[in-house]
């Protein structure tokens, strides 16, 4: 990128950003796979925060508004902010491709090119060494730990791969995930590895640099972790067994194991809610409350919404598994890496928790067997990815991941075969939504576990 005076804007420019990129911006949010509004259309664009971080760089944190519909949960926030590195150029470049959003037309930056500048190498290097050197710009934090040394140079990649953020590998060493949408509060992809890191578990990359913002109130930004060089997932290594017409079996009940290191290490590191059956009844309340706004969006769960509530009324009366504390919140086999290949070891990521939900929801204590459930789910889902469907597969592989939970945890989840249900059950409400909105053919997979889940609660 030249290095002009065009490329630095001026105080006006500054003041009223969105004269220039609002438009721009509206047509091109809705666009973007971490954009959590594509139902909703945007009304309203607003500029909380913006920060030159570099020349031709500019940092923003911006509110959509947007028209309410109803969401499982209750009603939607009235809008949403996202955080945005916004590149800026006088003249084209062909290096830009997909990354440019448009040329401004108005305002005070009138005739410069607007892209994505995650998406341009120059500026994910000069990112990393923003995070290298803890400090302050405009309302953003930049800090690290002491004890672990960023090295300078390393080349950077944009992760092209469908996510709810956006995530940069830095020299196969280390990976920053960039949360692209914001809300006030820290974040459990920071609170939560920082806090297993100080526990000593080793199933979790600990951070190493991260930076957060007071607009909104203290709300986490990004966070640089180890990246895990030559670490498959587990939805790769589940697909791949299953391809070749391999059990899964074996990893299933090493990934228990994990989940359950995990879970003993979270117990320790957060509060634990011993409330019971308190607990039970208001977590019933909160899934029969998702079920209802489920139904409105989604018409094909009517017919069996009856018998998945009673599912929920049987969760409401129990005093059994155990103690609510704090959990991944979206655990499938996409949130773990194996490294070394048969033999090596689950890592446990992206403790980010259901996008869609509150963020206050998200940190609360809650029953591990929320990500049991979660995981069982996603045995399911692998299963159905090749014809004819293998339910035996992912029968086999829900037991092993049981049994190897079992045998670390002391605790077998299928002991409370009513709890595991209404947990099951409300992750499967949540896939239906899901899939109806974003992947409407990937809709009869979480269907199928309603039929069959409405049964067993009936």
């Amino acid at each position: 990128m030249p290095k002009t005076a065009s490329l630095r804007p001026s105080r006006t420019a500054l003041a009223e950003p969105l004269t220039s990129l609002g438009g721009l911006l509206r047509e091109w949010l809705p666009q973007q796979r971490w954009f959590a509004g594509k139902d909703r259309p945007v009304t309203d664009l607003g500029l909380l925060s913006m920060t030159e971080l570099f020349p031709g760089c500019l940092h923003l944190i911006v509110r959509t508004g947007h028209t309410a519909v109803p969401t499982p949960g209750g009603p939607p926030p009235p809008g949403d902010c996202y955080q945005l590195f916004l590149g800026l150029r006088d003249r084209p470049s062909p290096r830009l491709g997909r990354a440019l959003i448009g040329r401004a037309i108005e305002g005070p930056l009138a005739g410069m090119l607007i892209y994505d500048a995650l998406q341009d190498p120059r500026a994910a290097g000069l990112l990393l060494e923003r995070l290298r050197r803890p400090g302050t710009a405009g309302p953003l934090r930049f800090e690290a730990d002491p004890g672990i040394s960023v090295p300078a140079g390393l080349a950077p990649r944009l992760l092209d791969v469908e996510q709810s953020n956006s995530s940069l590998v830095y020299g196969d060493s280390f990976i920053l995930k960039v949360l692209r949408r914001v809300q006030p509060g820290v974040h459990p992809d920071l609170e939560v590895p920082a806090a297993l890191a100080r526990q000593g578990c080793a199933r979790v990359p600990a951070p190493v640099a991260w930076f957060r913002t007071d607009l909104p109130q203290d709300a986490t930004l990004g966070v640089l972790q180890p990246f895990l060089p030559g670490a498959s997932d587990g939805w790769t290594l589940a697909l791949r067994a299953l391809g070749a017409g391999h059990p899964f079996t074996d990893e299933a009940y090493e990934l228990g194991r994990a989940t359950a290191d995990v879970h003993l290490a979270l117990g320790t590191a957060f509060p634990r809610d011993t409330r019971g059956v308190r607990h039970s009844r208001r977590t019933a309340a909160a899934m029969t409350e998702r079920l209802d706004a489920a139904v409105h969006c989604v018409p094909a769960l009517r017919p069996y919404a009856q018998g998945l509530r009673a599912a929920f009324d049987t969760l409401a009366g129990l005093d059994a598994g155990p103690a609510a504390q704090r959990v991944h919140g979206d655990l499938h086999l996409g949130q773990v890496l194996r490294t070394g290949g048969t033999g090596g070891d689950w890592f446990v990521i992206d403790f980010e928790g259901e996008p869609s939900r509150p963020l206050a929801e998200r940190r609360s204590a809650q029953s591990p067997v929320r990500d049991i459930a979660g995981m069982l789910r996603s045995f399911d889902y692998a299963a159905r990815t090749r014809l004819p469907w293998r339910p035996e597969w992912a029968l086999r592989c829900r037991k092993a991941y049981c049994a190897g939970y079992a045998a670390r945890a002391g605790w077998d989840p299928r002991r409370d075969p009513g709890l595991l249900r209404a947990y099951e059950t409300d992750r499967a409400v949540y896939e239906v939504v899901y899939e109806a909105r974003h992947r409407p053919d990937w809709l009869p997979v979480p269907m199928a576990a309603i039929e069959r889940l409405a049964a067993q609660g009936g």
